[in-house]
């Protein structure tokens, strides 16, 4: 076997030219499925983790009994909040873990009433990893020392005809289910260019919620913030079993919608990527097949010789294999050095801020980024390919005859 590496070796380098234009196409081909799959990975991670963070984090603990009327927002308090963010905060993938008071409600302004969902939290807490936080395009965010202070959409400001430093009338529904109103300031407004999510929520500090819907020292969820998304199930197991007096959910369970959408996304750049992967594997194999049968000639040599027409096919394999490999380390290194680059300093969307809630959720730049997993994975496809793409005519030189192969032209 030995002896089959090394003249495969060998052969590679006979001809340096044809070995290095189908090292440039592997090369090439596989920075090409990195590079498109850093841009999905990234897109997915802007995408679906803004659209997380827009919707209440990761995962989502309540008390028993929330889950079932869930789109009612029962306002059910936790036993232990304390204990149950400081459960969560011992998790490594855990960025934050806030406690929060959700209850539905109705704003009033000299415009008209509009229903919202009210929210109370820790702004300091909260702000690291608020998306609505990192929006604010005037007045401020939420102190923790904020009285009668809330923040709100730019859409909601719109249909209420309101500034920062105008005050409205909040009333909002207790435990009980009695109805509580108080005059609030607007200290901020944020705009994420997504009207229906601006239009329908209202956030105020954690104590003044508690204060106004008798609640002292008590939250009705907690939080978690991850460092990306799809590292829900691995928390989410280990949460529930430290944790079960409580419900335990992630956006995938209480956002079902995002989840669906998210598998239609991923369903078409699935398709997407087995294109380029069919456009690789062509101009990959094109090469493969012309450096194997311009070399008939030496098939009907090593033939001559008392090689075996296994042995012939199977040292062009082997050869094509090399190929493969040499351009799998080579084009999964450059392919990691562009994402590393690009990855540092992003993309610039300025283009998108037209293309609606999905241009929003993405934000200002896109910073690609791949899993091991995913460079392995392209990598091996693509030796594979190269490798498979020299067994036909291998094996259609070595069944010739010596003399026939001999005077192949």
């Amino acid at each position: 076997m030995r002896t089959f590496i090394k003249m495969a070796w060998r052969n590679m380098w006979r001809n340096w030219r044809r070995t290095a234009i189908a090292l440039i196409a592997i090369v090439l081909g596989l920075i090409l499925l990195l590079f498109f799959d850093g841009m999905i990975t990234g897109s997915d991670q802007a995408i679906f983790g803004n659209a997380v963070r827009l919707y209440g984090g990761n995962i989502q603990i309540h008390a028993p009994g929330y889950r079932a009327k869930a789109s009612r927002l029962p306002m059910y308090p936790l036993e232990n909040a304390d204990a149950v963010v400081q459960a969560a905060t011992a998790q490594p993938q855990v960025v934050a873990a806030a406690k929060r008071i959700n209850t539905g409600g109705i704003i009033t302004s000299h415009e008209g009433s509009f229903p919202v969902s009210i929210t109370g939290l820790q702004p300091t807490v909260e702000a690291p990893v608020s998306i609505q936080a990192e929006n604010i395009s005037r007045g401020r965010y939420l102190a923790a020392d904020d009285g009668d202070a809330i923040v709100i959409g730019q859409g909601l400001a719109d249909l209420l005809k309101v500034n920062v430093g105008d005050r409205v009338k909040l009333l909002g529904r207790t435990k009980r289910g009695q109805m509580r109103q108080r005059t609030m300031t607007i200290v901020g407004i944020y705009n994420l260019n997504m009207r229906e999510a601006e239009e329908r929520a209202v956030f105020m500090s954690l104590p003044e919620a508690q204060t106004l819907y008798n609640l002292r020292q008590q939250a009705t969820e907690v939080t978690l913030t991850l460092h990306d998304v799809g590292q829900e199930k691995t928390v989410l197991s280990t949460l529930r079993t430290q944790l079960p007096g409580v419900e335990v959910d992630s956006w995938q369970t209480l956002k079902p919608e995002i989840r669906e959408t998210m598998d239609t996304k991923q369903a078409f750049t699935s398709v997407m990527g087995l294109i380029v992967v069919l456009i690789a594997s062509i101009g990959i194999l094109n090469l493969m097949m012309m450096a194997v049968f311009e070399r008939t000639r030496e098939m009907g040599v090593l033939a001559a010789l008392g090689m075996k027409g296994r042995q012939i096919m199977g040292l062009f394999l082997l050869e094509g294999a090399l190929i493969g490999l040499v351009g799998t380390i080579i084009g999964c290194a450059l392919g990691l050095l562009l994402l590393a680059g690009v990855g540092h300093v992003g993309i610039d969307l300025g283009f998108a801020s037209g293309m609606g809630e999905v241009g929003a959720l993405m934000g200002d730049r896109l910073y690609p980024s791949v899993t091991a997993a995913g460079v392995i994975g392209r990598g091996v496809a693509v030796a594979v390919i190269a490798t498979l793409a020299s067994l036909y005519p291998a094996w259609q030189a070595s069944r010739k005859e010596a003399a026939e192969a001999l005077h192949h032209v």
